[in-house]
C-alpha cells in the first residue's frame, strides 16, 4: 500500500505515467499495474486516462489530499524511529526507593544527562511495592528497588550489596568509639528511623526482632533528608545505608555486633517488555557509575 501511495502521488506531481515511471525506478506497465490495483482496492478511478494529459479525477483529488498527509505522518514517525535509535529524542520513565535518592540517583542523572542530553526523564521516588505496580502496569520502563520484589511479572538484575550501618554526627558521644556497639548498647540508644512503610525500616525491624531488642525510636519520619538533619543534630542515631556517607558530610557510622543486615540492590523492569534503547542507556551509566565509585564493597 505505501508503494502503491508513493506511485499515485508522483503520477499526479508529473502529470505523466512515463516520467513518473522514470522517477520511480519502474517500467511503466509496473506502475500503471500498481495503480489500477490500488483504485480497484479503493472502488474508483483517480486518474482520468481520457485526455492527452493525465489528470485526477473527483475521486482522486479527495484521495490524494489524504494521502499526502498520511505519507507525511509515516514519514516523521520514520525520522522519529531514527532519532530514538540514535538516542537523540526518547523518554525514560524511573523510579527509585527513597534512600537511593541520598547517593546513587543524583550522580546517576548527572552521568545520563550529561551522555544522553536530548532523552526527556520522568522520575518518581516512591516505595518497592508501588514501583512493582507501575511496571507491572506499564506506566515506568525501569526501577530501582531489591532483590525481594513479590510480583512474577517484575524482572530483578542484582547489582551490589547495600550494607546497612548504624549512623551518628561526627560529634555525638560516640562517634569516636573503636570497638563495635553491642545489640544491647544499640537497644539503648535514643534513635531517629524512617516510617514502617520503608523498606530500610523494615530491614532495621527484622534486625531488632531477631535479636529480641526493643529500640527507643524517639522521632520516625517519612523523609530521609528530615532523618539525617536529626541525626546530624547530634543526639540521635540512625540505621540507613553506608553509602549515605558519601554525599553526607558530618556524619560516621560505627560498627556494630551481630552485623547488621544487608540487602542487594537491583533494576527493575517488567517481564517480556521490550527494553528500550534509553533504558539500556541509563543501565550502562549506572553500572559505570557503580564500578567506579565502589559501591557495595565493604
Amino acid at each position: 500500500m505505501l508503494r502503491s501511495i508513493r506511485y499515485v502521488l508522483t503520477v499526479a506531481e508529473l502529470k505523466n505515467f512515463t516520467r513518473a515511471a522514470e522517477v520511480l525506478h519502474v517500467s511503466q506497465p509496473a506502475l500503471s499495474q500498481q495503480i489500477r490495483q490500488l483504485e480497484n482496492d479503493l472502488g474508483g478511478a483517480l486518474f482520468d486516462r481520457s485526455g492527452r494529459a493525465i489528470s485526477l479525477t473527483e475521486f482522486g483529488r479527495v484521495y490524494i489530499e489524504h494521502a499526502r498527509e498520511a505519507l507525511a505522518h509515516l514519514d516523521a514517525g520514520k525520522r522519529a524511529l531514527h532519532e530514538v535509535r540514535d538516542l537523540t529524542r526518547g523518554l525514560l520513565r524511573l523510579a527509585y526507593t527513597p534512600t537511593f535518592a541520598e547517593y546513587l540517583i543524583g550522580p546517576a542523572l548527572r552521568g545520563f544527562r550529561e551522555a544522553h542530553p536530548a532523552i526527556a526523564l520522568e522520575v518518581s521516588e516512591r516505595p518497592l511495592e508501588d514501583i512493582e505496580g507501575g511496571l507491572e502496569r506499564d506506566e515506568l520502563d525501569l526501577g530501582i528497588g531489591f532483590t525481594d520484589v513479590r510480583s512474577d511479572e517484575i524482572e530483578v538484575r542484582p547489582l551490589f550489596a547495600e550494607h546497612m550501618a548504624l549512623l551518628v554526627a561526627s560529634r555525638h558521644p560516640l562517634a569516636r568509639r573503636r570497638t563495635a556497639v553491642t545489640a544491647q548498647q544499640l537497644e539503648a540508644m535514643p534513635l531517629a528511623l524512617l516510617s514502617p512503610d520503608f523498606v530500610v525500616r523494615r530491614f532495621a525491624d527484622a534486625y531488632f526482632r531477631a535479636h529480641q531488642l526493643s529500640p527507643r525510636v524517639m522521632v520516625q519520619a517519612n523523609s530521609v533528608s528530615t532523618v539525617l538533619r536529626l541525626v546530624k543534630d547530634g543526639t540521635l542515631a540512625t540505621l540507613l545505608p553506608s553509602a549515605v556517607l558519601r554525599e553526607h558530610r558530618g556524619l560516621v557510622a560505627l560498627p556494630v555486633t551481630p552485623a547488621l543486615p544487608q540487602r542487594t540492590v537491583a533494576l527493575l523492569t517488567r517481564r517480556r517488555a521490550s527494553t528500550t534503547l534509553a533504558v539500556n542507556a541509563f543501565s550502562a551509566v549506572l553500572l559505570d557509575l557503580i564500578a567506579r565509585e565502589g559501591l557495595g564493597e565493604t
